[in-house]
């Protein structure tokens, strides 16, 4: 079980919706309280006009394909690390702004940082989007599919409410449960009935979960880039007695949904985590992320 633990770890995403699970490779635990996602018809051409008098059979009728559920995105091998140029130009255009959003109220004040000019026009554009919709996700209920360093593959339902809150239920035979308050991070093992709280500050979560971000402003941005694929930012967070990570962030390239994330630890160890099935209507209940601070289990 202790595995589990240090992968989870390696988690500590960013949510859900997002979502949407992340390492939290450097942050320090707090002291343990007393123990205590149009079915294609088939196609069928009318029929031409016939050459005789004699009327030809009429064709069948067309059958409808079967809808096929959403599935998450192939797992054989980790995605592509960021490129060394993190000024080189992408092919993919800016993403659409989504309906309704709007972006940072920091983006029309404060003036950026000298490590913006680092970015072209269009990699700041994509970089505005993703801030946008990162702090207009509100809600996320989902499933998610983890891959560890070593391979292992986990899998379960995760659920997120901002600000600060989230929770990634796990499926058997992992005996893990992550929860996020808003202050903190509990991970607990109900087989070794124990939980290990940290500090959501010190977790690479609170990028899913900030009420409001401006990469640009509020991170350490490192890398924008893109495909027909993904649309892909990379954050990365220095730690002086643990190292630095780093957190790449990716979305879908046409309609900007959170896809997946990898947060590589300060060994260079990846932790995949794919979500997928995601709902955003769907409010959680406020209960599910309750931390019980006086014992190890609920």
């Amino acid at each position: 079980m202790n595995r589990h633990k240090l992968y989870l770890a390696a988690i500590l995403c960013a949510l859900a919706g997002s979502a949407l699970i992340v390492s939290i490779a450097g942050a320090q635990p707090l002291p343990s309280p007393p123990a205590a996602t149009a079915p294609p018809s088939i196609a069928v051409v009318p029929p031409a006009k016939p050459l005789a008098v004699k009327p030809k059979p009429k064709p069948k009728a067309p059958v409808a394909a079967k809808k096929k559920a959403a599935v998450p995105l192939a797992l054989d091998h980790n995605p592509p690390r960021p490129p060394g140029d993190i000024n080189g130009n992408s092919a993919l255009p800016a993403p659409p702004v989504p309906p309704g959003s709007v972006p940072p109220p920091a983006a029309q004040s404060a003036p950026l940082p000298p490590s913006a000019s680092k970015f072209d026009a269009r990699q700041r554009a994509i970089i505005d989007r993703v801030s946008s919709y990162l702090s207009n996700l509100r809600t996320v209920v989902g499933e998610f599919k983890q891959v560890a360093p070593d391979g292992s593959r986990t899998d379960g339902d995760f659920y997120l409410l901002k600000p600060g809150r989230i929770r990634f239920d796990y499926n058997a035979p992992s005996p893990v449960e992550l929860i996020a308050d808003g202050k903190s991070v509990a991970v607990r093992d109900r087989t070794l009935a124990s939980q290990d709280l940290y500090p959501i500050s010190q977790t690479p979560l609170r990028f899913l979960l900030a009420d409001r971000i401006d990469l640009l402003r509020d991170t350490n941005l490192v890398a924008v880039y893109g495909d027909n694929i993904f649309v892909t930012v990379v954050i990365e967070e220095k730690q002086i007695m643990r190292g630095s990570y780093r957190v790449m962030l990716m979305f879908d390239a046409q309609n900007m949904q959170l896809k997946q994330w990898v947060v590589t630890d300060p060994q260079g160890m990846d932790t995949t985590v794919v979500v997928f099935n995601l709902n955003t209507k769907s409010t959680p209940d406020p209960g599910m992320f309750k931390i019980d601070y006086t014992r190890y289990v609920r």
